[in-house]
């Protein structure tokens, strides 16, 4: 994530259009501080990249390649920022929380959480529905747990570890195996000044889920829960927050979770497409 043109003082968003270009191949750290000014980060698949900029920069991209002979351009893509995170960013209420974007100026009223988010170009906003309908968990259950320890898989943003942090948890671990999102959660870390309470690592959430914790959070792909709720370490959890699931997902997930000591709290169900379940491990 390049922070050097966020103006956090502006009531503007610093970006107004994405040119994506999508390339076979990764780029190395080298490489990457070649691309300009422009140049906002690295989404990485697997043997692929998507390079946004926030101006057109084929011809730049075009001169890294030409160095390189394992990376090659397969398409490009332009959307304005709106279009890419699917609303205009602006201070947004999810029950107690206020999320504002750092270039806004919005103090919160008594009673109110507030929390600055630059999402950048990483999942992981009020926008969506699964976003939050975790936060709304996390108020949920923050209530229940003391002095109790977090773990966020596909943290993205940040925004549900800062969330937990906010509502007192002790020590938060948000881990993301996307660079772009482990960037941007870092930033947004800071931007709240939570780095005491809150490590952002990169890495697989299969393998992280048996890292100590009292609340697993899991707003992520369908195919990772799957693998997440098989693990040892997801049973020794007191509570989880599962999202980021659609209807028929959702109802296996919650097939496979009846198999363990597991109890469903609550579900939320958003507009009949989007789910989120938060449970508990019966016993502990």
């Amino acid at each position: 994530m390049n922070t050097r043109n966020i103006d956090c003082s502006t009531t503007q968003s610093p970006y107004k259009d994405l040119y994506v270009y999508y390339l076979e191949g990764s780029l190395n750290r080298e490489e990457e501080s070649h691309l300009g000014h422009s140049f906002l980060g690295n989404w990485a698949e697997e043997d692929s990249s998507f390079l946004f900029f926030t101006q057109p920069s084929k011809d730049l991209v075009q001169s890294i390649i030409d160095e390189d002979i394992r990376l090659q351009l397969i398409d490009e893509f332009h959307f304005t920022y709106e279009e890419w995170v699917g609303g205009k960013v602006t201070p947004r209420k999810v029950s107690r929380f206020l999320i504002v974007p750092p270039w806004e100026d919005r103090q919160q009223n008594d009673g109110e959480l507030k929390m600055l988010l630059n999402p950048g170009v990483v999942f992981g906003t009020p926008l969506h529905p699964t976003t939050r309908d975790s936060l709304l968990a996390l108020l949920e259950i923050s209530e229940k747990l003391l002095s109790y320890r977090v773990l966020d898989l596909g943290t993205g943003t940040g925004i549900l570890a800062i969330g937990a942090a906010l509502l007192g948890a002790e020590r938060v671990l948000a881990i993301d195996n996307n660079p772009l999102a482990v960037k941007t959660a870092m930033l947004n870390i800071k931007l709240n000044e939570l780095e005491e309470s809150v490590e952002v690592r990169e890495g697989l959430a299969e393998d992280i889920v048996e890292s100590p914790s009292d609340l697993l959070i899991a707003n992520i792909h369908y195919d990772i829960l799957l693998k997440i709720i098989k693990e040892e370490g997801f049973i020794k959890k007191k509570y989880f927050i599962l999202s980021g699931l659609m209807r028929s997902q959702a109802t296996n997930i919650k097939r496979k979770l009846s198999r363990y000591p597991a109890e469903i709290i609550y579900e939320w169900d958003n507009d009949m497409v989007w789910r989120t379940i938060l449970g508990k491990v019966k016993g502990l």
